[in-house]
């Protein structure tokens, strides 16, 4: 069984192109272009608590092995523009608006951080 998170957007376009500056591939493609899939090489769920207005959120976030400055160059590149990298408890992450302006987590982690 694989996660497949679907993200909704009026402009399917310009999120395939994020996407793929990101790291991911066109997979099928719907004729009349309203769905794309962008298979990636693994993916997970994460669980988090939360209350309030957290409760039912969803959030995309992709774990790299690349360095994030790395990343954050390539979507500087593309025309996006990333926060800035930011150590956290498991390791260190970047956030960056989508076409839509949802933010978008990148990870890189330091499993020796919180296991």
């Amino acid at each position: 069984m694989r996660v497949m998170p679907i993200r909704y957007s009026t402009d399917v376009a310009a999120m395939t192109r994020f996407y793929e500056v990101l790291g991911l591939r066109v997979g099928s493609v719907s004729r009349p272009g309203g769905w794309v899939e962008l298979p990636a090489e693994a993916g997970m769920l994460a669980l988090h608590r939360g209350d309030g207005v957290d409760v039912g959120r969803c959030e995309l976030a992709f774990e790299t092995d690349e360095r994030l400055e790395d990343v954050a160059e390539r979507l500087r590149a593309a025309g996006y523009e990333p926060g800035p990298v930011v150590d956290e408890g498991f390791g260190r992450s970047l956030r960056v608006p989508d076409p839509d302006g949802v933010a978008v987590q990148i990870n890189e982690y330091d499993r020796e951080l919180y296991t």
